[in-house]
């Protein structure tokens, strides 16, 4: 049996073949993503292929630099070619939750500026009904204890989020606020309710973001196309 990490690298390096030469490339961030950055920064040192990255965190943006790439920002691209980005749970519609590690609001801004996107992930983020990992929500650090109140009385069980004993923040300097919703009967509702609330920055709903995830299984890398 193949561990976790040997699928997320699976995963990773056969995403890593859809990087072309000259491409412009959203990277995006987590533990699977990592093993993406490897895969490419071995193809630059190898094959000579060049591209330009637009990272999805500061994090991102440090280790791709370390292995030879070209990272510029959002704003300093004309347009991106491709975004591969990891996912926390996908569904078989392809939705996804994303913002485990508290970037989805880059993730999201990026994902929404490229012509197509991919997202990589090991067999075990693939669910029937997208809920059981808590829902990424970034919210403004100020008044937010009151939206968490407004989220507690509306049943979705927020948690704001920790790091070594201290809220966490985000690149934005913003708070993360997990819901802790089980099952998500409705997730369109729901993404448009969140948007329409007052000090919500961006919610981790990602739908009908991408046709394309590259799975990590027991058996080798799958792609799953919509």
């Amino acid at each position: 049996m193949k561990t976790q990490d040997e699928l997320k690298k699976i995963a990773g390096y056969k995403a890593a073949e859809l990087v072309e030469d000259g491409m412009t490339v959203g990277l995006g961030t987590g533990s699977t993503v990592r093993y993406l950055l490897d895969a490419l920064g071995e193809r630059i040192k190898k094959d000579g292929v060049h591209f330009t990255g637009v990272p999805t965190s500061n994090r991102t943006a440090e280790y791709g630099r370390k292995l030879g790439m070209e990272i510029k920002s959002l704003d300093d691209v004309d347009t991106i070619d491709i975004t591969i980005d990891g996912a926390d749970e996908v569904d078989p519609q392809i939705n996804g939750i994303k913002g485990g590690g508290g970037a989805q609001t880059w993730e999201k801004l990026v994902a929404t500026n490229s012509k197509q996107c991919a997202w990589i992930v090991d067999e075990s983020k693939v669910v029937d009904q997208l809920g059981k990992f808590p829902l990424p929500v970034e919210v403004l650090a100020y008044g937010h204890h009151q939206l968490v109140k407004r989220l507690a009385d509306l049943g979705y069980k927020p948690e704001v989020r920790q790091k070594d004993g201290k809220v966490f923040h985000t690149d934005e300097g913003n708070i993360i606020v997990d819901l802790h919703l089980g099952k998500i009967a409705a997730p369109y509702d729901l993404a448009d309710e969140l948007s329409n609330m007052t000090g919500v920055v961006e919610h981790g709903l990602f739908l009908d973001m991408t046709k394309t995830v590259v799975i990590g299984t027991q058996d080798g890398a799958v792609v799953k196309t919509k």
